[in-house]
């Protein structure tokens, strides 16, 4: 009689404990800004002007302490939603807490996105114990123009401020590892993207500006270990930028990986086929690499991320 009484508890807790966890699973993560009193030097109050991060937490039972903040492209003209939640979902397959950043950008120039990537990683940080989450392995990820935030973030970086009324800003800003996929890098022609340097410097932007935000030219030897995806046929963004900074980082003694594709285009997810198949495996060689660095669980990972572009704009 006993054991089936016992039998009747475990059945019960189990079925709170699971229906629970579907409960969580099944909300949606909620934004957070990055500052609730109004970004520095926002120059508006609509939904572009104020940067926020969106956590996606691995589940519990594959989770690794480990976090990556994900910069989706779009020329510093829009924020790319196929960047966003997709990957976010795909890190947590594998054990990594996924968190999108929107940060600002069009109306908002340079040093704006700057603002919001360096103030992600430190809020990333300030909120790491009540995300169950590793302070020490904080990384960023970025795809085209969110490539170039990502390296930005990656050469420009400070400890904090110890003394700052405002305990977030006390975090350090350096990330602990990058990820840039068919990054810009350099401001410079003949390889810049031309609509990502107008929307982000403006027209005629100063020599030191330039310099300051072409990435290849601002490695340092405790810039964080690299991982670059590029493709060699990319029309919109160069090669040459992915290659620049990966020999900035070699220069620089910098842990590097690099997988250039012979074939494909910038987007790797509006191409087809055969040549689709293969640009796909480099997720398998990201989530490689993050088991490498401590980052990613020793789980398969999920399928590569898709989006469907007929969905309309928002």
């Amino acid at each position: 009689m006993e054991r089936n009484w016992w039998c009747v508890w475990v059945w019960v807790v189990g079925s709170v404990c699971g229906g629970l966890s579907a409960v969580l699973a099944a909300e949606e993560p909620t934004p957070i800004a990055l500052w609730p009193n109004g970004a520095p030097g926002a120059v508006g109050q609509e939904e572009a002007d104020i940067p926020t991060l969106t956590p996606y937490l691995a589940p519990a039972d594959r989770a690794t302490g480990a976090a990556i903040i994900i910069c989706p492209g779009g020329g510093y003209h829009h924020v790319s939603p196929a960047h966003g939640e997709p990957v976010a979902r795909w890190l947590n397959s594998i054990g990594v807490a996924g968190l999108v950043l929107k940060y600002r950008h069009l109306k908002d120039k340079h040093p704006a996105p700057l603002q919001d990537i360096q103030r992600a990683i430190r809020l990333v940080r300030a909120r790491s114990a009540e995300w169950r989450l590793d302070p020490k392995r904080i990384g960023v990820m970025g795809f085209s123009a969110g490539g170039h935030l990502a390296s930005m973030a990656a050469v420009h970086f400070d400890p904090g401020k110890p003394d700052a009324s405002d305990p977030i800003e006390r975090f350090s800003s350096r990330p602990d590892l990058v990820i840039l996929s068919v990054a810009v890098i350099t401001m410079r022609p003949p390889y810049a993207h031309t609509g990502s340097v107008n929307n982000l410097l403006g027209e005629n932007p100063p020599p030191e500006l330039v310099a300051f935000c072409s990435t290849d030219e601002q490695v340092r030897p405790d810039t964080p270990p690299t991982f670059i995806v590029s493709c060699w046929n990319d029309e919109v963004v160069p090669v040459e930028n992915s290659l620049r900074f990966a020999m900035a980082l070699r220069q620089a003694k910098v842990p590097c990986e690099i997988h250039i594709y012979e074939r494909g285009q910038h987007n790797f997810l509006l191409a087809k086929g055969e040549v689709r198949r293969v640009l796909d495996t480099w997720w398998e060689r990201l989530a490689d690499w993050l088991r490498l660095q401590g980052f990613a669980a020793q789980t398969p990972a999920g399928p590569a991320p898709t989006w469907d572009y007929s969905q309309p704009k928002k």
